[in-house]
């Protein structure tokens, strides 16, 4: 498998070290060694919990030698709960590092026990606000391996965690350098069995990461180079994956894609995650498919920020109308194409939710990163467009 693809694999240290390619997954115990790790404590989710693949992957670290241990008990969002549950049996089993393992929540609440392991404050007081990082022992953070089965949240590039806080029910990031992994196995054979619909959700979400970051109005060059070719990655690959969810060449640029999204976003975010966010924490929405129903009303709410910006996409993904209405029918055809619902009342989100939700989303972090500044009244608005289906 891995000579018939051998194009598409490769050693990346961007922005950390990538064991990229199909078969490698294979190298896991390698990469724990190489990152210090001796005993392993696997994250996954409850959903990959039965599958071969993550008893394979034990067995490849037993029979390199290296104990490991398995924690599966991971909310779809991640809760606080989720990761004190992790640390029992991180410190219990008097492990050395953490594989976080899965989609999103896996990644998330992997990252934050290995991040928890070694401080002495609550978690809380880490959030991703001003400089609350740097109370963190960085001494304290276990090293981390990541593996990651979907091509969505690129988390296994990424410095922060997003754990729900069930005081408020509200998301937070949880954020330090040391938590960006020091090995990653990106794999794509692991996301072939991702049924489409997930596929979709996924891989919108590692558009919206992307899309977001370009049109974030702070300096990165960097940041905006990496987005756009994030950006036409999903347009040529993302139908194919959802498609034929065999194709390994379409799931290994999905996951490339993914991981760029990731990495250009610490440029900034926006509205979509923003508006997102709260669904999720309120009403159990799925992050990427909310991100996806909510993208065309927020570019619209943007436009006048973005117009050439989306534009000049346009232009280099080589859209048929190269304008920003040309870009935006794109999404709207991407979205039809892929089964992405058109309103937030398809997926759950009603308009007795806006009241709690539009302060939530006002004072997300994403927020100051959106290319026009935000109130409360305007997300009201975007809610309700929204969720009523009014794209104006």
């Amino acid at each position: 498998m891995i000579d018939k693809y051998a194009s598409l694999t490769g050693n990346w240290n961007y922005p950390t070290k990538v064991r990229f390619g199909a078969g490698r997954i294979k190298e896991l115990a390698d990469a724990c060694r190489a990152a210090g790790i001796r005993r392993p404590l696997l994250v996954t989710d409850p959903g990959l919990k039965p599958l071969p693949m993550i008893m394979d992957a034990i067995g490849t670290l037993e029979h390199g030698g290296l104990a490991c241990a398995l924690f599966a008990d991971v909310h779809p969002n991640p809760i606080g709960a989720d990761v004190e549950a992790g640390l029992k049996i991180y410190r219990a089993g008097h492990h050395d590092g953490v594989i976080v393992f899965g989609g999103g929540s896996a990644m998330d609440a992997g990252k934050a026990i290995a991040f928890m392991s070694g401080q002495t404050r609550p978690m809380w007081d880490y959030e991703d606000r001003e400089d609350w990082w740097t109370r963190a022992d960085a001494a304290g953070i276990a090293p981390i391996v990541a593996v990651p089965t979907t091509a969505g949240t690129g988390s296994e590039v990424g410095r922060a965690a997003v754990i729900v806080d069930e005081r408020d029910h509200t998301k937070k990031i949880i954020f330090h350098p040391k938590m960006q992994p020091v090995e990653v196995i990106a794999d794509p054979e692991l996301t072939v069995g991702l049924p489409a619909h997930i596929t979709a959700a996924t891989g919108m979400d590692a558009l919206s990461h992307n899309l977001e970051a370009y049109c974030s109005p702070f300096f990165h060059p960097l940041g905006n180079g990496v987005a756009l070719e994030g950006m036409r990655l999903v347009r040529e690959w993302l139908p194919v994956a959802v498609k034929t969810g065999s194709n390994v060449d379409a799931r290994a640029y999905m996951l490339a894609a993914s991981s760029m999204g990731a990495t250009a976003f610490q440029k900034g975010l926006g509205a979509m995650h923003s508006l997102s966010h709260p669904c999720s924490s309120l009403r159990g929405t799925h992050h990427g498919l909310t991100n996806a129903v909510v993208m065309p009303y927020v570019l619209v709410h943007n436009k006048s920020a973005i117009e050439e910006k989306l534009a000049a996409s346009a232009r280099y993904m080589n859209l048929k109308d190269q304008s920003f209405n040309g870009f935006v029918d794109w999404i709207l055809q991407l979205r039809q194409d892929i089964g992405i619902p058109n309103t937030l009342k398809e997926i759950g989100v009603d308009l007795d939710m806006i009241p709690e939700a539009a302060p939530m989303a006002m004072e997300d972090p994403s927020t100051g990163g959106n290319p026009l500044p935000m109130t409360v009244a305007a997300y009201e608005t975007l809610y309700r467009n929204a969720i009523e289906g009014r794209l104006v």
